[in-house]
């Protein structure tokens, strides 16, 4: 007998319920519209050389180094990356230079910061500032009783300004950065907004023990700490991490038996022995392994957080995920950009080479060892570090509470 063609709206409707099944079931799955981590990868795979030399001890791959190379030969070796990432970056604003001085309309100004905020409480200082310039940054209302300008981070500034009242600033460093609408200036960790605070200086990561261990676990490579376990960054940590010998210490993908067990294998780590916190070990327990997986909440220009400068400041080598441009932000050769490899399977043969290899390890480490510091400088100088009279100048530049309401 012969079958009859089937139609067209027939074949059509299979094929929408036979992609529905393949669709529920897992088996396709698509990339997520938002701004988080985006797969495959696409630059060519990296080399290193076959000869495999485990090493245990930094203080040894610096020597080896040394020998072999040294800070001549890496200048010479990279001099095009740090030509290239020591330039103007439109990702860093630059501090004005003694030109941009007359400028400034007030010698002296006091910024009151309001409300319970995050902000640590040691910034609170006079400051010296550019230009002959001095700045009051201050959460007492008694120490600045007419102050220049009202800094808000965690509640939005009053609706309007009055002539003769202090300016209003607010402040958002979260990755979907948003004004208020209320504000006079805005603070925000991109290059375009009134005044840039990025994540890398010292600031963001007060309390720690930094000790610095020059052991490096061979055995196990990769430290990896996240207790918010947002579920694109889990696939993308667990599709890594399968693939290389890790510690996860925080509540996702925990594999050492609990939220306290970095303590427990590194008790040097804790700042009081009688009052250990879990957080005491983050640079110190860092810096037992030669790798430190760092992957952003969302990823979006120039959201580089303390994830990475976490990693980079207890002396390990940052596996990134994230920001497109965060070359803008670190050292000439000094983190793996997970996205420039094609698959995790590339990547995991790059680290693993890596970790054997003494030499082309300490190589990640020579921006510190040779001053060669890139646009990190510029982003070590346009963090909350410098804030303070950074937000002075350009409430100075407004003319604070004698500038003209809008």
């Amino acid at each position: 007998m012969q079958l009859k063609p089937l139609n067209t709206f027939t074949v059509t409707l299979m094929l929408f319920f036979t992609f529905l099944i393949l669709f529920f079931s897992g088996f396709l799955e698509f990339p997520s519209v938002s701004s988080s981590i985006q797969q495959p990868f696409s630059t060519p795979p990296h080399t290193l050389s076959s000869k495999s030399r485990p090493f245990t001890d930094l203080l040894s791959a610096f020597r080896t180094w040394d020998s072999q190379m040294g800070c001549a030969g890496f200048k010479l070796k990279h001099q095009d990356l740090i030509r290239l990432l020591s330039n103007s970056s439109g990702s860093l604003q630059e501090a004005g230079g003694e030109s941009s001085c007359h400028q400034l309309r007030m010698e002296h100004v006091s910024v009151l910061v309001k409300g319970w905020t995050w902000i640590p409480d040691n910034l609170d200082n006079l400051y010296s500032c550019r230009c002959g310039m001095s700045c009051l940054w201050t959460k007492s209302s008694v120490l600045a009783d007419k102050p220049d300008a009202l800094l808000f981070e965690t509640t939005t500034p009053p609706f309007q300004r009055h002539s003769g009242d202090p300016l209003r600033v607010y402040m958002d460093l979260e990755a979907g950065r948003k004004r208020s609408g209320r504000e006079d200036l805005f603070i925000s960790y991109h290059a375009k907004d009134d005044v840039q605070s990025t994540y890398a200086g010292a600031l963001f990561h007060n309390g720690r023990n930094y000790h610095v261990s020059s052991y490096k676990n061979n055995d196990t490579l990769v430290y990896w700490s996240s207790s918010r376990c947002l579920p694109q960054r889990n696939q993308l940590a667990k599709s890594l991490l399968k693939l290389l010998p890790h510690h996860s210490f925080g509540k996702c993908l925990n594999n050492v038996g609990g939220l306290d067990m970095a303590l427990s294998f590194y008790p040097e780590c804790a700042n009081d022995a009688s009052n250990p916190k879990w957080w005491d070990h983050l640079h110190c327990a860092m810096s037992h392994y030669k790798f430190v997986l760092a992957i952003e909440n969302t990823v979006t220009e120039s959201y580089v957080t303390e994830k990475l400068f976490y990693a980079l400041d207890s002396g390990a080598v940052p596996i990134y995920f994230g920001a497109p441009n965060v070359l803008d932000f670190v050292p000439p050769h000094s983190i793996i950009d997970g996205t420039k490899f094609s698959t995790m399977e590339e990547l995991a043969s790059y680290v693993k080479a890596l970790a054997n290899d003494p030499v082309a390890y300490a190589e990640y480490h020579a921006w510190r060892r040779c001053g060669v510091l890139g646009n990190y400088a510029k982003a070590r100088a346009a963090s909350l570090d410098t804030l303070p009279c950074r937000l002075c100048e350009a409430v100075s530049t407004k003319g604070g509470r004698n500038a003209r309401t809008e």
